[in-house]
Parts: C-alpha cells; sequence; structure tokens
C-alpha cells in the first residue's frame, strides 16, 4: 500500500506515535488510509451539510476495512459572492483547491481519496487535483437543492437576480421580490438549476469518477446518505484494485462529458472546467472538438435557466444515467470505459428507463439537433468565445446592433439599471477575463437584470469575463484573447455594429482589419486592478480562458 511509506518499519515508529496520538489504533493504521476531503463549511448552502456526507462516507469505509482521515478544503458561494469584489475570487479559488488537496494527499500518502465538494469550482478543482495525485479516487457531492412551486411558478436562485431586475423596471413590488427571497432557496443543496455546480456534478458521472446519482439525487434525501456510505465502500475496492483515476480520465471520457453537456445544456462555466481538467489529466482538449460534438450532439433537456425543469425533475425522469441511455440509441457515447463502479458505462446504463419524457427527450425528437453549447468566433475573439446556445431565445440566435461598451461589470449595472440599455443593443463588458478582472467574474447581475426588465430577446451581451450556469438570453462569454493583453475587443467603441449568428459560429464587430489594428496600435495595457496577494500572482500566472484559464 502506497501508505505502508509513513507507517511500516521500525523507522516509522516516530511517524505511528503521532497517528496514534489522534487515538488511530493499530487495527486501523495496518488497514488502506483514505483521504476524505470535506469542503463543508457555514457559508455555501450547497455545503452547509457536507458533515453528514462525510459520517456516511466515512462510515462506508470502515464497513469495507479501510480507516477513513477527514481534512478540510476551502469553498466559495458564487451567488453570495456575486456582483461585487468577491467575486474575483471564486475562479481563482479553484486552483487553490487543486492545490490543497494535492498537498494533502502526497505529503500523507493516502491510499485512496474520497472527493466530497458540492459547489461552483470546487467540484473541477478537486477533479483537476484527483487527476494530479492520481491514487483511486471517487467523488460524492452533496446534491442539488429542491425547487419549490411558489404562486405557481418553480423558483430558484436566478429568480431572485431575475425579481431585483424586474423591480427595477417597475414590473414587480418590493413585497413580491421579499417573497421570492424567502422561498427560492428552501435547504440545503446546489441551487436548483443546471447551473455550474449541478452541470459539474452531473459530468464527474459521465466523466467516470461519481457513482450514478452523484449529480442528481436531491441533497436532503436519504439516497443520498446511502450514496455516500456506497461511495466510502466502493472505494476501498478501487484501492485494492489499483483503479486510478487515470485510467478512467482517458480522451474518450473527455468526449463522453462534453456529449452528456450538450444534451443536458449545461453551464458554459462546464467548458473551463473541462479543458483545465484535461490539462491536468495530460490531455488535449480544445475548443475545436466542442462544436464538432456539439454538431452531432441533440439538445435532449431544457432544466433551468432554459427551461422550467429543475434538476430534481431530472432525477426523477431518469437522472444522467437516463439521459446517457438515450444517447446509445445512436452510438453518441463511448460506453465501453471503466468507472468507479468497477464496471463500464455500458454495464452502468442496462437498466436506466427515461421516466419523463417532458424532461428528458426522446433522441428522435430532441430539443434541436445540436447541442446545449456553441462556440464562436470571429475578428472579436479570434481564439473562440462561448454562449449557452439553449437558453438563447430563437430571435437572438442572429442578431445585429450597435455596441454600448463598459470596462467594468459594476459600469454596465448601473446602466442597465438605470434604463440607458435599448432594445437592439449589444452590451460589451471588457477588462473582466481571467487577467483583467483579475479572476474573470461571473455576470449573473446584468444578464439577471436584463432578463427580468423583459430585454432577454432583444439585448445581446458579451464579455471576456464568464457567466453565471444561472444566466439566460444571448450571453456570449469567455471572449479570447481578453482584452486586458490586447484582444481585439478591446478596440470595440461605442456605436460599432455588432454581428452575431450563434447557428454559424460567428461573432465579429463590422471593422476591417486594418481599422482594427490601427486602433489597437493606440491601446495601452491597463494598470493592474489589484498589485497584492493571491489575486496579483494568479494574475501574473492565469492563461486565457480558451486554455481554461490554468495557471502556467
Amino acid at each position: 500500500m502506497r501508505s505502508d511509506i509513513i507507517k511500516k518499519g521500525i523507522e516509522r515508529s516516530p511517524h505511528r506515535s503521532l497517528l496514534k496520538a489522534m487515538g488511530y489504533t493499530d487495527e486501523e493504521i495496518e488497514r488502506p488510509l483514505i483521504g476524505v476531503v470535506n469542503s463543508f463549511n457555514e457559508i455555501v448552502p450547497g455545503h452547509i451539510h457536507l458533515s453528514k456526507i462525510a459520517e456516511a462516507v466515512k462510515a462506508g469505509i470502515r464497513l469495507a476495512g479501510g480507516t477513513p482521515v477527514e481534512f478540510g478544503c476551502i469553498g466559495i458561494c458564487d451567488g453570495i459572492a456575486m456582483g461585487h469584489e468577491g467575486m474575483k475570487y471564486s475562479l481563482a479559488s479553484r486552483e487553490l483547491i487543486a492545490d490543497s488537496c494535492e498537498a494533502m494527499a502526497l505529503a500523507h500518502s493516502f491510499d485512496g481519496m474520497v472527493f466530497i465538494p458540492n459547489c461552483d469550482k470546487i467540484v473541477p478543482g478537486m477533479l483537476m487535483a484527483a487527476a494530479r495525485i492520481n491514487v483511486p479516487s471517487i467523488f460524492i457531492s452533496g446534491g442539488p437543492m429542491l425547487s419549490i412551486n411558489w404562486k405557481g411558478k418553480q423558483l430558484d436562485l436566478n429568480s431572485v437576480f431575475e425579481a431585483v431586475g424586474a423591480y427595477k423596471a417597475g414590473m414587480m413590488t418590493e413585497e413580491e421580490v421579499l417573497e421570492y427571497e424567502n422561498n427560492a432557496c428552501p435547504g440545503c443543496g446546489s441551487c436548483s438549476g443546471m447551473f455550474t455546480a449541478n452541470s459539474m456534478n452531473c459530468l464527474t458521472e459521465v466523466l467516470g469518477l461519481g457513482l450514478p446519482g452523484n449529480g442528481t439525487i436531491p441533497a436532503v434525501y436519504a439516497q443520498r446518505i446511502r450514496l455516500a456510505k456506497q461511495a466510502g465502500m466502493r472505494i476501498v475496492d478501487l484501492v485494492r484494485k489499483d483503479i486510478k483515476p487515470l485510467d478512467i480520465l482517458v480522451p474518450e471520457a473527455f468526449e463522453n462529458a462534453l456529449a452528456v453537456d450538450m444534451a443536458l445544456g449545461c453551464s458554459t462555466n462546464s467548458v473551463l472546467h473541462l479543458l483545465a481538467i484535461a490539462h491536468a489529466a495530460d490531455i488535449n482538449l480544445n475548443l475545436d472538438i466542442i462544436n464538432e460534438i456539439s454538431a452531432r450532439v441533440p439538445n435532449l433537456c431544457k432544466l433551468a435557466p432554459s427551461g422550467p425543469y429543475h434538476v430534481q425533475d431530472l432525477y426523477m425522469a431518469g437522472g444522467v444515467q437516463a439521459v446517457m441511455k438515450e444517447l446509445s440509441k445512436k452510438n453518441l457515447l463511448h460506453l465501453d470505459l471503466i468507472t468507479v463502479t468497477g464496471k463500464t458505462h455500458r454495464e452502468n446504463i442496462k437498466n436506466a428507463v427515461v421516466r419523463d419524457r417532458n424532461v428528458i427527450r426522446d433522441i428522435e425528437h430532441p430539443y434541436s439537433e445540436t447541442g446545449g453549447i456553441a462556440v464562436l468566433k470571429g475578428n472579436i475573439a479570434p481564439a473562440g468565445a462561448v454562449v449557452k446556445r439553449a437558453a438563447v431565445a430563437e430571435e437572438m440566435l442572429c442578431h445585429s446592433g450597435p455596441a454600448r461598451v463598459f470596462d467594468s461589470e459594476d459600469d454596465a449595472i448601473k446602466a442597465i439599471y438605470s434604463g440607458e440599455i435599448k432594445k437592439g443593443d449589444v452590451v460589451i463588458i471588457r477588462y473582466e477575463g481571467p487577467k483583467g478582472g483579475p479572476g474573470m467574474r461571473e455576470m449573473l447581475g446584468p444578464t439577471s437584470a436584463i432578463a427580468g426588465m423583459g430585454l432577454d430577446k432583444d439585448v445581446a451581451l458579451i464579455t471576456d469575463g464568464r457567466f453565471s450556469g444561472a444566466t439566460r438570453g444571448a450571453s456570449i462569454g469567455h471572449v479570447s484573447p481578453e482584452a486586458a493583453v490586447g484582444g481585439p475587443i478591446a478596440a470595440i467603441r461605442d456605436g460599432d455594429i455588432i454581428t452575431i449568428n450563434i447557428p454559424e459560429g460567428k461573432l465579429d464587430v463590422n471593422l476591417s482589419r486594418e481599422e482594427i489594428e490601427e486602433r489597437l496600435k493606440a491601446w495601452r495595457p491597463p494598470e493592474p486592478k489589484i498589485r497584492k496577494g493571491y489575486l496579483a500572482r494568479y494574475a501574473k500566472l492565469v492563461s486565457s480562458a480558451d486554455k481554461g484559464a490554468i495557471l502556467e
């Protein structure tokens, strides 16, 4: 066992003494030592209950003859960090999470790892760590929050953000907004739509590192606790069979993840994270393959914010495994890949059944023949930009309008709330990329304001920052190269005509190459917004969004 290096032989008597100082017995020390990474805290609703998940995991490990060793990990709540300086830390925290998990696992020579994430950057950060550490590993998330029906409307966190926009437009009263505030998030779990957290928890199943149900069993269901116990038992078996993450995270696994991503209509952030996880696994994944997969994989689900259903509905309809079963009808997946169940995907989905065709469409009758995410390129984004196509109104798939340019999210929000943005406008928010932000803030504030004001079918938004998985509308993010490094988006001026053609994958400003080059000659790099601390170091090292915003 890997842990023998810290516990075998007379030379390791001091090490065993330290283990015994914490109450570990000789019998416990002799068993496989399983690191249990618990991202529990009291500031993220998706994490507030993770101590119960961890206890179930540890029970499972003990049942199977292993010894659990729990340690903590940070986690930021994107919703609470949204719309202010705190959001600069969200994406940047992904690297801290990966680094800290790697450090703890390798410093203590654990035989296996159980990762317990739930929200946004915690899931991909831990997946990156699992690929780097490459000891037998399994993931068990905390599960999605429930959505409840309030006066005929299924509410979620995005409902509250959009309610603020509706209030600003005079379409809701303060009392009505308060009703949403009090009821949209009824309890623990990751926010209930197909936002970033649930997207990544579902894709963890598809990558093969999470048990079936990992992404969809609601946080408050007893089945979630049982799944955690099963994960604890499974990790001991994975250690004994020496099945490691890099045995599972092969190139075909990422193709599967992208295919299911397209079928589900996941968050655009999934693109950013899959690129980063692939990099950690030494696999070459780029934006070009995304459009290739999108071209052949249909969109089967319209989950919030793209449609009326939530993750609890996906669970009741058969979950991720049922979606995979549907895609398998047209041979759109690599099914003979090993997973943490010890079986292949083909074996895992054998008995999967679609129980609700409203939630998971028949593959012969999809919402669209192409996937839920599209990559756009053009003279605004030569290296690419990303849009959640499934959440774009039909009339906005092709759009042309004048640019309204803002050099920060804060300035854009002020203009939107004050009624300065008109139908047909294309809002440009720049200097919010990985380096320029720094930290590539999510833009749920401006997009929900636009949607709440009823302008999501008339106004587009383009940014070198990124969007929350809760965003809907013609919201195009990840523009690369970003403005802070002299990308063409830095050359756009108010009134320039922007042309968007999502079906053809095009994003352009109606300027000649010579005019763009001439404007950029006069451009000067902006002064760093943050000069000290973690974000200053992050800004110096982070890559562009088309590479996954990894640290280089």
